[in-house]
């Protein structure tokens, strides 16, 4: 995903606590890598669709909520849980030429993008009725304009590489970089405003590390990723030819090495996990001090933000290191590395050349994916980034009903019965931090569908005829409406995704659950399903979002979502003793040759998914009301639960993007999601008669219960 996209969909589609991330310098910042992201996502983002897609209708999965024809019951549950559930499906489905990840997930993403684009068409042909009609058409109409993107080349960022041509000192670099909210310019400290961890009724300006081009530090620092950091280099020389860059082989090994210094100074994705560590506020005279010949007050005048008495820093002994790394660098090399960052960011609004280097690296070379997606798909995922309320205004009239909110509000009640029921109950938990828990717990605001109000954007001006200048627009729009709130009180009715968004999440700050209106369908949850698939699916994910409010990270706010510690000291140890047995667990799966799963850099998902399976189980327990489950097909209620799970985690993935996923996603991989998740729970033990000796088999003193 480009610069540009991701900060356009992190302004529509995350909340505002991610703007911070939407502010990072290409390709560095992942959704939720970041403690001062301070959102917990069910995926790692909301990846683009693929496929011919032949209906808009909502799918099915088999007769009673799950596909029965992808199990191999040649596996035994106690040694392959995922293959059993999903083996067949796994062996007959192949990913599409222009995806590195296929499944369910990705199905539902793809008839998401499937309406929206219909929603796009319709607009074009002056068929839409909406308020916003005709700047949806416009934005719309520009990107498919194909032969207008060819005719202008690389004109659109013609200004701005002159501007950056003409920086004659640091100081005017600072200048520049300090504009990077509201230009294509990049900045190696980007700063954004999110809600305040401390003081959650307030906004603050944060500010973080960034200035890499490749997905991680990782890609610059460690042996395995040599052949992609070369390939990099390449492409930086590559897109400095074509922008007409003088000297580009030498600017390009000059970028990649000042990059590299930034990656050595750069904190761990484990690191900046941790929300403790992240909060630094500073006044800007203390930071200018912490980092000598960084004009801060050049840098926060530039990026259009008023007077401010304090930033946040968030890896904050990273901080002088930059400034250091950054008053070493000659300035002609900043220079080659900010016009490379211009053009990569621009690269997929631009001719067939840019688009296609673009595509070559960073899709093909690093995750593996083989073809290009198909313009309509891009074009749809842009509008959605740009203007995703006003559209999804459009799609829940279409596509969401009063009936399917109704029995989510009583699923989301359900779960958080279990939930309370669970803390109570807890042998490791004393009275006085259960007492705390109880009271977040009940503090929980849910939120469902779609937002009880609508974004304006009337203030943001999409052409027909300037898909660069829309992208760039969309970015400075998101930018300036945060900036303008600064002051203002935090709004906690605004969303952080789009309806259309197949995807859910918890907010710290907020204390927040949201479920969009796009995840709200078959695999995850189908009204007319048996109710253990449905408790086993969106179940899940209600308690996996619930269980992120009691998290590792998540567990650190109160019920006001303050960044505070309410746990006793020895119920902290007990938590922590849990949970770093979780973490060992998952560091020990090796899903690639030399390609482990983080165990500290996926905690927060791997608790979440525990947690939340356990509570989906609970819930369907008390759904009976005593009675007996029924059993469907030769299968138990209980085992029709954990299949449900199975199924929604049905996915295949390319190497390549398993490699990057392990590096850089907070998420374990799908696979991991199903059998290091199912291993911990006693009742997948009972349900499945798995015994010691079975391949997934843990003994009971070594399985983890957190929540």
């Amino acid at each position: 995903m480009t610069r540009f996209t991701r900060k356009i969909l992190l302004s529509a589609t995350a909340s505002a606590a991610l703007a911070l991330a939407a502010n990072a310098t290409a390709h560095e910042v992942h959704d939720c890598a970041d403690a001062a992201c301070e959102t917990a996502l069910l995926f790692a983002d909301a990846p683009a669709s693929t496929g011919a897609v032949t209906s808009l209708e909502t799918p099915k999965y088999g007769t009673w909520g799950f596909d029965l024809s992808g199990m191999d019951r040649s596996v035994k549950p106690g040694d392959d849980f995922f293959k059993f559930a999903n083996g067949t499906w796994d062996k007959t489905t192949a990913i599409p030429s222009d995806r590195v990840r296929w499944g369910n997930f990705n199905k539902l993403r793809e008839l998401s993008d499937a309406r929206l684009h219909a929603i796009l068409e319709e607009a074009k042909a002056g068929k839409l009725q909406d308020p916003d009609a005709a700047k949806i058409a416009a934005g719309y109409a520009a990107f498919m304009d194909e032969a207008l993107a060819e005719k202008l080349d690389a004109k659109p960022i013609a200004p701005e590489l002159a501007e950056v041509r003409k920086v004659k000192t640091k100081d005017e670099f600072t200048a520049l970089m300090g504009k990077a909210n509201t230009t294509g310019f990049s900045s190696i400290l980007p700063v954004g405003i999110s809600i305040d961890a401390k003081a959650p009724t307030k906004y603050a300006v944060m500010s973080s590390t960034g200035g890499l081009g490749l997905p991680d530090r990782d890609y610059y620092l460690q042996p395995g990723f040599a052949a992609k950091k070369a390939k990099y280099q390449a492409y930086v020389e590559q897109l400095l030819t074509m922008i007409g860059w003088e000297k580009p082989a030498e600017n390009a090994k000059a970028i990649v090495d000042f990059e590299t210094k930034l990656a050595e100074a750069s904190w761990s994705r484990v690191e900046r996990r941790d929300r403790d560590k992240t909060y630094n506020p500073m006044t800007p005279t203390e930071l200018a001090a912490y980092t000598p010949g960084f004009d801060w007050n050049r840098y926060l005048a530039a990026s259009e933000l008023p007077k401010v008495d304090r930033i946040v820093v968030t890896t904050n002994t990273a901080f002088p290191k930059f400034a250091k790394i950054y008053s070493d660098t000659p300035l002609e090399t900043l220079k080659a590395w900010q016009a490379f960052h211009v053009a990569d960011g621009a690269a997929p609004y631009l001719s067939k050349r840019f688009v296609q280097a673009n595509y070559e690296f960073r899709n093909k070379e690093l995750q593996g994916q083989p073809e290009l997606q198909a313009r309509w798909k891009r074009a749809a995922q842009f509008m959605d980034g740009a203007v995703g309320e006003s559209i999804g205004r459009v799609y829940v009239a279409r596509y969401f009903t009063p009936e399917a909110k109704a029995k989510m509000d009583d699923l989301v009640a359900n779960i958080r019965t279990a939930m309370r029921n669970r803390i109570e109950k807890l042998e490791w938990m004393g009275p006085e931090t259960k007492a705390q828990a109880q009271d977040k717990l009940a503090k929980f605001t849910v939120k469902i569908g779609y937002p009880v109000f609508w974004r304006d954007y009337s203030k943001l001006e999409l052409k027909k005829d300037d898909l660069y200048g829309n992208a760039i627009r969309a970015g400075a729009f998101q930018w300036r409406r945060n900036v303008a709130r600064l002051h203002q009180p935090v709004d906690k009715r605004e969303w952080g995704m789009t309806p259309q968004t197949v995807n859910a999440y918890y907010n710290f700050a907020n204390n927040e659950i949201v479920f969009p209106a796009a995840i709200l369908q078959p695999p995850f949850f189908d009204p007319d399903a048996d109710p253990a698939i449905n408790y086993g699916g969106i179940g899940g994910v209600i308690g996996h979002e619930i269980s992120h409010g009691f998290d590792d990270q998540g567990r650190k706010s109160d019920g006001n979502g303050v960044l505070r510690d309410w746990w006793t000291a020895e119920d902290n140890a007990k938590f922590k003793a849990q949970a770093d047995k979780l973490g060992a667990q998952y560091s020990a799966f090796e899903p690639l040759p030399g390609a482990k799963v983080q165990g500290g850099l996926t905690m927060g998902e791997n608790i979440g998914d525990l947690g939340g399976l356990s509570l989906g189980l609970d819930a369907y327990h008390a759904s009976l009301k005593g009675g007996p489950a029924p059993v469907i097909d030769g299968l138990t209620g209980d085992q029709r639960v954990f299949l449900g799970w199975a199924q929604v985690w049905r996915e295949k993935i390319r190497d390549e993007a398993l490699r990057q996923q392990v590096v850089t996603d907070p998420h374990s991989p799908a696979y991991y999601r199903v059998n290091g998740t199912i291993r911990n729970i006693p009742g997948w033990y009972e349900a499945w008669d798995v015994k010691a000796g079975d391949k997934l088999y843990v003994a009971p003193e070594e399985r983890v219960r957190i929540w």
